[in-house]
């Protein structure tokens, strides 16, 4: 049966796609969950915001056939330890990258990123190019930032974050219930159920998970990082940039002027399909995926 087939037989969006069970790996001082399976070339998948390694439950599985494939909830994400004294200074978490690479025993990696960790797996090959055997990016604020809309939301977390007197007003808010209302057109496009929604962002209703995500934003920039653009001329690797064109967050100009600045790579315009590319068109993600690493890796 071939990896597509497989993704079908269990529904190509609704259906239920079972994950290995979780083990932990301590990475920084932080306690990460992650899923793992499979052997040959390390594939690491890496979800954005505010999700968790269950977005990659189409792919997984189908690529583990082939690949030792790995995907953890990021720091403080998800399953994962959520800690007040490390800050996501975006070197620091780039660093984190590479720390979780070395503690899974990847010396080098094919590196799958969406959204927030596509912004940090750029510069992470570009800093680290001799470390990403081959790259995909998915629907990220990659090396630029974000629309206007969705540019001051983010910035008033970022303030509320920074501020302390405002810092602590915000931890009162019901900061899940307005990401519900984010997510719900996506619920709606079949992306993911009410089940996994609360799986990704019911922390958000504790006290702790509220303050967690202030700290988070405290620390989080918004403007483009002129040195990320630099060092996109560095990522020599194949890459395949797989996009959903009807994304308000990270729009289609951000993956045609990625593919254009990156020396190796392909593009798949997923039309149609919005932010969470993965979960809403997985057979078209999976089969972008299984191209990319068909593809001869520089050595």
């Amino acid at each position: 049966m071939s990896s597509a087939a497989t993704v079908e037989s269990v529904g190509q969006i609704s259906g239920e796609v079972d994950l290995p069970a979780r083990k932990e790996v301590v990475v920084d001082g932080c306690r990460l969950s992650l899923v793992e399976a499979g052997r040959g070339e390390p594939v690491l998948m890496l979800h954005g915001y505010p999700q968790g390694l269950q977005t990659w439950r189409y792919q997984f599985s189908p690529l583990a056939v082939r690949f030792r494939v790995a995907a953890p909830d990021w720091f403080g994400w998800g399953q994962s330890e959520r800690r007040f004294d490390r800050p996501a200074r975006y070197w620091d978490e780039v660093e984190r990258l590479g720390a979780l690479m070395d503690a899974l025993d990847m010396p080098v990696a094919n590196l799958v990123v969406h959204d927030y960790l596509g912004y940090l797996g750029l510069g992470f090959a570009g800093r680290y190019p001799q470390r990403v055997r081959r790259l995909a990016v998915l629907n990220s604020r990659a090396h630029r930032t974000f629309p206007a809309a969705s540019y001051l939301l983010f910035w008033q977390l970022c303030v509320a974050g920074r501020t302390p007197g405002l810092r602590r007003t915000a931890a009162a808010l019901p900061l899940g219930w307005l990401h519900r209302q984010l997510l719900w057109p996506y619920l709606e496009r079949g992306c993911f159920d009410r089940e996994l929604m609360q799986e990704y962002i019911g922390w958000m209703d504790t006290p702790r998970g509220r303050r967690w995500l202030l700290h988070f934003f405290r620390y989080y920039e918004l403007p483009e990082r002129p040195e990320l653009i630099a060092g996109l001329a560095r990522i020599r690797c194949p890459a395949a940039i797989i996009w959903g064109d009807e994304d308000p967050y990270c729009p289609w100009s951000n993956a045609t002027d990625l593919a254009r600045q990156l020396p190796d790579a392909g593009l798949t315009r997923v039309a149609g399909a919005g932010h969470f590319v993965m979960e809403e068109r997985p057979l078209e993600v999976l089969a972008a995926l299984e191209e990319l690493l068909e593809r001869p890796a520089n050595e």
